[in-house]
């Protein structure tokens, strides 16, 4: 039940050097125990050459803990490493039947459980769960009803009623395994149409990736005021979030949320989300969110950058935002191994510093994309018209006998709809192209824009 108490355990391994520590490793296991509902009683940890091969740590170390769990009226034992089937059980044996043996990866596992809302989100997190849980059902004490799926009945996986044989659960298991993956094919064909629309209409992704609790969720909902639900805690918000964000020149693009990483990241989950994670590769751009006040800020930017290095981004833009300087005052950005080639801002979206220049640096990279063109639309399909004013961005605009003459940046998708009205003779303009972006732009009332929705001129104009 939710309160239960809760004792750590960490390894730190002899020789192997790292800028984590295992004071650093424990405490945010401690952090993943608060958000699952646990309350953490007391933490140990072990220096060791090399792990135990049946339980993971030595058995002077497992008589220990199993005294502190008595002292504390502890049920579960939690590991901040991912334990082998055979370990786990070992543990439990050695523990008694009261003990409930976690590792990290099935601590994140129920977490994502809990905090999963769609139902694509519920479907990716039952999936890893039973990849996870399929070698380890000869151990299990219950059924595999209760071992999958969140309830109130407890804050750590293993919930439900029911037991069942070990060849009946391993069907079942294989049989749900399989039509896991046949629902999130279908929910993945179903984004790739959304995507197909998404690009059919000109919008552009800004994709938000980082560490969890870097503050993409409040970096959101300053750009956009989404009103996303903002916690301190790790994996306070799990599914993706998408929200219209209107750019000072008048142009819009989407902005989403994605899961947040965390070290260790289990690799059920990065396979089970992996349908999520090719969102980011549809991105126009990149935003990294950093948790600049976090002492292993350079640490966390590693562990989101080797996931982000399995995904087709290579050519993709990215912009390092890092975040919540505003509790670092007077202090400089880092610049992790790797990143020197990486815009890097200094904004809080708490205070809101930095957040318009960061807003300038995504509508320039934007605009990169942009194909600049001279039009002349007759009024019959002034539809399109409104569409440039919506999507792209617009230098000039007149109205002429045989229509409106625009000259303008728009997307590539719709500069291929806009192909046929393209005069010959291009206008040319003053300046380079960032110079006419970050300057003068008209909207439809042939007025300088200057935060005025310019879809609001646009209707006025549609016959």
């Amino acid at each position: 039940m939710p309160g239960d108490k809760a004792i750590l355990v960490g390894v730190e391994l002899k020789g192997k050097k790292s800028a984590w520590t295992i004071e650093d490793s424990l405490e945010e296991l401690g952090r993943l125990a608060t958000t699952a509902g646990l309350v953490v009683a007391a933490v140990t940890r072990q220096k060791l050459a090399s792990p135990d091969a049946s339980t993971w740590i030595g058995s002077g170390k497992l008589s220990e803990i199993a005294g502190l769990m008595a002292a504390h009226d502890a049920r579960y034992l939690l590991f901040d490493d991912e334990l082998s089937p055979g370990q786990q059980r070992n543990v439990e044996a050695a523990l008694g039947d009261q003990a409930r043996v976690i590792d990290r990866t099935g601590l994140i596992l129920d977490i994502f459980s809990q905090h999963a809302r769609s139902a694509e989100g519920k479907l990716q997190v039952e999936l890893a769960q039973y990849q996870y849980l399929l070698p380890r059902l000869a151990g299990m004490r219950s059924g595999l009803a209760q071992q999958v799926g969140g309830s109130s009945a407890g804050p750590v996986g293993l919930r439900g009623p029911g037991e069942t044989q070990l060849e009946m659960d391993r069907r079942q298991a294989r049989r749900r395994i399989t039509a896991l993956r046949r629902a999130l094919e279908a929910v993945r064909m179903q984004r790739h149409q959304h995507s197909r629309q998404r690009k059919k209409a000109g919008l552009p992704v800004v994709a938000l990736v980082g560490y969890t609790n870097a503050g993409k969720s409040s970096l959101l909902n300053a750009l956009t005021g989404a009103g996303v639900l903002v916690q301190d805690r790790l994996f306070a918000t799990l599914d993706p979030t998408t929200r219209r964000l209107l750019l000072p020149g008048g142009r819009e693009a989407l902005l989403t949320d994605t899961v947040g990483f965390i070290r260790k990241l289990p690799h059920q989950l990065v396979a089970a989300f992996r349908a999520t994670l090719e969102g980011i590769e549809e991105a126009a751009l990149i935003i990294h969110v950093v948790d600049g006040s976090h002492p292993h800020a350079s640490e966390q930017v590693a562990a989101v950058q080797s996931v982000l290095s399995s995904l087709d981004i290579a050519h993709t833009p990215l912009l390092m935002a890092w975040n919540k300087m505003d509790l670092l005052p007077g202090h400089g950005i880092p610049q992790p191994p790797g990143t020197s080639h990486h815009l890097s801002l200094a904004i809080s979206a708490r205070t809101g510093d930095g957040i318009p220049v960061l807003v300038a640096e995504m509508e320039r990279i934007l605009a990169d994309g942009l194909n600049e063109m001279s039009l002349l639309v007759p009024y019959e399909r002034y539809d399109l018209v409104t569409r440039v004013y919506e999507i792209g961005t617009v230098w000039s605009k007149e109205e002429t006998q045989d229509g409106v003459k625009i000259s303008a940046a728009v997307p590539r998708i719709l500069a291929a709809r806009l192909a046929p009205y393209e005069v010959s003779e291009k206008k040319k303009h003053g300046g380079d192209k960032r110079q006419r972006l970050h300057g003068h732009v008209e909207n439809p009332l042939g007025e300088a824009a200057g935060g005025k929705d310019p879809q609001e001129g646009a209707a006025k104009h549609d016959p």
